[in-house]
């Protein structure tokens, strides 16, 4: 019998921690840049399950290879070899200049292999003082206990400390202040190009600099956290590089299983000779399932021509949200690059967010105010300019009523 949103509801209530504020909607099909709830309506998701469906919901290669891989071998574990870690660990070399890779299953988890690669890295040097972190204000680096340490919100970070320290958070409009931060106590900083969690906020220039000034004058580690923003999501390979970073690790998840979950931690060769066998592991870390997804998402962002694509309707992308923000005195500021965009309110976003969803659009409410969208790196400009006309008019409405 095909259950209904109340069934499924009920049954949530009943069975699964409450951790999560759902919107009352439940998706059983996708495609494309498409999903289909449980009565059959049609939404444009321009959330792209947060970043994480690159290639767009069913995409035939990848529900191809992922089929193929289920009914051939799913897990052997790390205990011996396969042929898909090192075919998608040599692209992403390809893609970031750094050496080596480690698998893992999401970008929290790269995140936590960051932090402690770095540790290791100094504790090989013999400076096992050299402990701390530089992180940013407005950060979100995820939700385990490292990865929580460097998160900036309180409203994360209190329930659940003490945590991983020492960490100073650093004002990005401040960089000056970073020098005196980073000390000879500093393992490393860890940074996102695009805070994306903390309201699609790009870096400025200045602090930007000021991270690979301090990073090549101190010796200090740089992570470039991008875990949002990397695989072709602002139209690079990664963003850091659009920043002149040369980082010594990134992290990496989301869009790289394209809805498998995968992450990476990728290990420039410097600090990938201080580890040493045992010092880091996964069990589910690399199976054949996630790095042949992986492997597919980066051939097809690779020799595919997604990135020229990203960059094509990435700029179309942010002419129609300005023109919308010269429509709207309710917007503030449109941020960001390529398709990783974030419109900044004057009031909070959830009225905004629930009518977009009740009118067929699919965007993200993130630091109160700021409406977040990350599309399928696949999708069209004709796409892009619907889901746009649909926030024209939710804006028109909201904006009125604002003003009533």
């Amino acid at each position: 019998m095909k259950k209904t949103l109340d069934d499924i509801q009920t049954q949530e209530s009943r069975f699964v921690l409450n951790t999560y504020r759902r919107q009352p909607v439940a998706f059983v099909r996708g495609e494309g840049p498409r999903l289909y709830d449980v009565d059959g309506r049609e939404y444009l998701d321009f959330v792209s399950g947060i970043g994480v469906a690159s290639l767009g919901h069913a995409h035939p290669g990848l529900a191809a290879a992922v089929a193929d891989q289920a009914k051939t071998l799913l897990h052997t574990s790390n205990l011996y070899y396969h042929p898909f870690q090192a075919e998608a660990a040599g692209r992403l070399s390809a893609l970031s200049g750094l050496a080596r890779t480690f698998f893992c299953n999401s970008g929290t988890e790269a995140n936590e292999a960051c932090l402690k690669f770095a540790r290791r890295y100094w504790h090989t040097q013999g400076a096992k003082g050299r402990t701390g972190f530089v992180a940013v204000q407005h950060a979100f680096a995820g939700r385990t206990m490292g990865a929580l340490s460097v998160t900036y919100d309180e409203h994360y970070r209190t329930p659940f400390e003490p945590l991983l320290g020492p960490v100073t958070f650093v004002d990005p409009n401040a960089p000056e202040s970073l020098a005196a931060a980073v000390t000879d106590r500093t393992a490393a900083i860890i940074a996102e190009p695009i805070r994306g969690e903390g309201g699609v906020r790009p870096l400025p220039k200045a602090f930007s600099d000021a991270i690979a000034d301090v990073c090549r004058r101190t010796g200090t580690l740089l992570i470039a956290d991008e875990v949002q923003s990397g695989l072709g999501r602002t139209g690079y390979p990664f963003h850091s590089q659009a920043l002149g970073w040369q980082p010594d690790l990134i992290s990496v998840g989301k869009a790289l299983g394209s809805g498998v979950p995968v992450g990476a931690a990728l290990v420039s060769e410097r600090v990938a000779n201080a580890i040493s066998p045992g010092d880091h592991g996964s069990t589910y870390g690399g199976n054949l399932l996630a790095t042949r997804a992986a492997a597919f998402f980066l051939e097809q962002l690779m020799d595919g021509g997604l990135l020229e694509h990203v960059k094509t309707v990435g700029a179309h992308f942010e002419r129609q949200l300005r023109a919308l923000a010269l429509k709207h005195p309710v917007i503030a500021e449109v941020r960001g690059a390529g398709l990783m965009r974030g419109v900044d309110l004057r009031i909070d976003a959830t009225p905004v967010i629930d009518q977009a969803r009740q009118n067929g659009l699919l965007v993200n409410r993130t630091s109160e105010t700021v409406v977040r969208m990350l599309p399928p790196l696949t999708i069209d400009a004709l796409t892009i300019d619907r889901g746009v006309e649909i926030l024209d008019t939710v804006l028109a409405t909201v904006g009125a009523e604002v003003h009533a």
